[in-house]
């Protein structure tokens, strides 16, 4: 998925040397094959060019497939990859919540799927160009199935990969606890963010909302640990989620913010 998420992981890799080929549709499409993709930056900006399609078949099988796309689409996404699966191919699902590699796994394998959350603010603003603001271009995976129990190779390859790339890669052994760790906050933030319509920052600085807010993440968390999910302690956990949300800014809403003037879409991983 070449969009906003996966189009700019997937620059980046091609800017490194990286063989790298877009999977995109539409405009987009058309963009990447006519000027490349474009990546607009406080990191630098820069364009890059690359094989693009929107038939897996005719990129055939690869080394890694990085699967970006929101999970709403995974209906049409996940079927296109069998024709980028060989022998050794690895697929890793950057995709927000923890259904995502079970639901890889059901269409190449469990042996094949890695997982993890990314963390990352960017907008496919025009066809062909993505724009980032701040930063972060954090990647946490490691093993989704198996016996998890420490690094895997593959998983400390791949994590050189990113790393060369500029791409703040982290590798784990176990993929569940950065998944569920994201998700504890997440479920909640989009919940109370969509349910009320409001940005984060008028129901983070109401103390009533807040402590509420906090008993749903405390609920999220249970589940992780009902699963066999590892997590951190509740203390450290309520913690890293506080000083999360202290430090987002007051307009965030949800993980994709719509913004209508610009006519763009901004997608917070």
């Amino acid at each position: 998925g070449s969009g906003a998420v996966g189009g700019y992981y997937g620059a980046l890799l091609a800017r490194a040397g990286e063989r790298v080929s877009f999977v995109a549709r539409g405009a987009h499409l058309r963009a990447i094959r006519e000027r490349g993709m474009a990546v607009w930056s406080p990191l630098g900006d820069f364009a890059v060019g690359a094989q693009a399609e929107d038939d897996p078949a005719r990129i055939g099988p690869v080394d890694v497939v990085l699967l970006a796309v929101k999970t709403y689409d995974n209906a049409t996404a996940l079927p296109m990859l069998p024709a980028l699966a060989g022998p050794s191919t690895v697929v890793i699902t950057l995709q927000n919540g923890v259904d995502s590699v079970d639901q890889a796994a059901a269409v190449v394998g469990e042996e094949r799927v890695l997982g993890g959350p990314t963390y990352i603010a960017t907008a496919l603003s025009l066809p062909g160009l993505i724009e980032q603001t701040g930063t972060h271009r954090r990647i946490v995976f490691g093993e989704a199935f198996g016996a998890r129990t420490q690094v895997s190779d593959r998983v400390r390859e791949i994590a050189g990969v990113l790393t060369a790339a500029n791409i703040q890669a982290e590798a784990v052994a176990d993929a569940r606890v950065p998944l569920w760790e994201k998700f504890i906050y997440l479920a909640p933030f989009a919940a109370f963010t969509g349910a009320a319509r409001l940005p984060i920052g008028p129901l983070w600085s109401d103390p009533l909302i807040k402590a509420e807010f906090m008993k749903a993440v405390a609920e999220v968390e249970a589940v992780a640990r009902a699963e066999g999910v590892p997590v951190r302690d509740t203390a450290s956990l309520k913690e890293h989620v506080t000083q999360y949300v202290d430090a987002l800014p007051p307009g965030t809403r949800s993980s994709l913010l719509i913004d209508l003037q610009q006519g763009k879409r901004t997608e917070i991983e």
